[in-house]
């Protein structure tokens, strides 16, 4: 099961990357970056997106319609520790895609894998398998 240095070396592997980052959505924190970042500074790059992603996953509209714990469906609300109730984020510009990929793990789903690719190089589909597919392996600690 590869960490955080194996799977953003792996998410730079994808067609287009430009940059990718482990980033605590809580603290605007990034805990591993590889590329180029957006704006040239992974911190700012980090918090903004954090920002963002705290806006998204705290919001009850966003989640999963007939999810427990959301807007008209029964149950309590969900616990930290389980399935983040907004998958990913895709944000594009002029020139390029940035996928916000949100990570469950058994202690807690604070974290986010962003990746931001080249909108003529990359194809955003695969992008989102794959990174789709590093969230669930990735080994935090």
């Amino acid at each position: 099961m590869p960490g955080i240095d194996e799977s953003l070396l792996e998410a730079m592997r994808l067609p287009g990357a430009r940059g990718a980052s482990l980033v605590d959505w809580i603290s605007g924190l990034a805990l591993g970056a590889v590329g180029e970042a957006p704006g040239g500074d992974w911190e700012a790059t980090a918090a903004e997106t954090a920002e963002l992603a705290r806006h998204v996953a705290e919001s009850g509209s966003l989640a999963a319609a007939g999810a427990p714990g959301t807007a008209g469906a029964p149950g309590p609300a969900v616990a930290p520790e389980k399935e983040p109730p907004v998958e990913d984020m895709i944000a594009t510009t002029v020139d390029a895609y940035h996928l916000l990929r949100f990570v469950s793990t058994p202690f807690d789903s604070t974290v986010f894998l962003h990746l931001w690719l080249d909108r003529n190089d990359g194809n955003l589909a695969l992008a989102r398998i794959r990174l789709s597919e590093m969230a669930d392996r990735l080994v935090l600690g």
